[in-house]
């Protein structure tokens, strides 16, 4: 199984926004990193969750569709920036289908270090807007298997 988690694409300011969609270079970050990965591997979690906030919504929208995901891309509980990473680690504990998280800081760190850690303040992933960290269940737990980010694709990066 593996984990594809992204943290929502750069977003308006709210003073530009209270609503705070993704912006225009957010936009462009996620075609860089979902159609660079998938010039390598073709990525097809057969879930799509995102928090809800609209920032989440449009970023995990946009990779659905430059993935050509054919499932449907769902609003779901406990992806909020606080929320509980333990929620979140024993629900793919259950799961055997590959999947798409899009969420916020500082959940999806927390996450990302309760799954290849053991804790949550341990934090080995550093994520950026736009990016893909990919892990790997097995029988032995989770590995990193990759990490791709917009700023790889940056001259002065």
């Amino acid at each position: 199984m593996r984990i594809y988690l992204v943290q929502h694409a750069l977003a308006l300011d709210e003073a530009q926004d209270p609503k705070r969609a993704v912006s225009t270079q957010g936009c462009e970050d996620i075609v860089r990193t979902a159609g660079f990965l998938s010039l390598f591997v073709q990525p097809q979690p057969k879930f799509v969750f995102h928090s809800g906030k609209l920032r989440a919504k449009q970023t995990a929208e946009m990779f659905a569709e430059a993935w050509h995901l054919k499932g449907e891309v769902m609003q779901v509980d406990d992806l909020s920036p606080n929320a509980d990473p333990q929620v979140w680690a024993a629900k793919l504990n259950v799961m055997s289908d590959d999947v798409l998280i899009v969420g916020h800081l500082p959940h999806l760190p927390k996450l990302a270090s309760l799954l290849l850690c053991g804790e949550v303040d341990r934090q080995p992933i550093r994520f950026q807007n736009a990016g893909v960290v990919c892990l790997e269940k097995d029988d032995d737990g989770y590995q990193l298997v990759f990490q791709i980010n917009p700023t790889m694709f940056y001259e002065d990066s």
